[in-house]
């Protein structure tokens, strides 16, 4: 069963038209989503996740239409966009205890492992972050309810070179552990490196 299968997906604005998009993305796979800039494709992530109604088409998760299957779907997807948006102020420690109410699966030992790896404090407030740091962060919420997909739009842009490349590194690995992943970019050497697929 794929984790996600998109077909028909339309979606019509006064000035722009997102026009008839189909693919899918297959269990442990990294599928690179790209396109020029404007072409449509942070609009296309955003139907996925219902933050922009689509006009027509489906939308599958693990076989269930999300229509009807928010809830269920939502336990088992993670979404981190490179534009990250916190209360800047607050502790990493509260915004996750926010957070960890929301999902059934919750895993606090995965949790400290993923802080641990990526060397965050939750002392620390996200004004304090580098936009790296920020990232992953995001990634560390979304792996710590044990996300079978990860949705990931522009999350290598803006990082410096070796930031970069650890987070492609860590795409592989979970890919390795048969989470898959959907990430747009425009940045062709991270596709070159760690994807398997790429919908243009």
């Amino acid at each position: 069963m794929n984790p996600l299968e998109v077909s028909g997906l339309t979606k019509k604005y006064p000035s722009f038209l997102l026009d008839d998009v189909s693919f899918q993305v297959r269990p442990g796979e990294i599928m690179g989503f790209i396109g020029r800039n404007g072409a449509g494709k942070t609009t296309t992530l955003k139907c996925l996740t219902d933050m922009v109604h689509p006009d027509k088409g489906e939308v599958r998760f693990f076989g269930m239409p999300f229509s009807g299957n928010q809830r269920a779907v939502k336990q088992r997807i993670g979404f981190v966009s490179g534009a990250v948006d916190f209360y800047m102020r607050k502790k990493l420690s509260t915004i996750t205890d926010v957070t960890r109410r929301f999902y059934e699966n919750w895993d606090e030992s995965a949790y400290r492992r993923w802080m641990e790896r990526f060397s965050l404090d939750e002392g620390k407030t996200p004004a304090a972050l580098s936009q790296g740091m920020k990232i992953k962060y995001c990634l560390a919420l979304a792996l710590s309810h044990r996300a079978e997909l990860l949705i990931l739009d522009e999350p290598t842009s803006g990082l410096d070179p070796v930031s970069r490349s650890d987070l492609l590194e860590n795409f592989l690995m979970l890919a390795k552990d048969g989470v898959s992943i959907l990430f747009s970019t425009h940045i062709t050497s991270d596709l070159e490196r760690c994807a398997h697929r790429i919908a243009y």
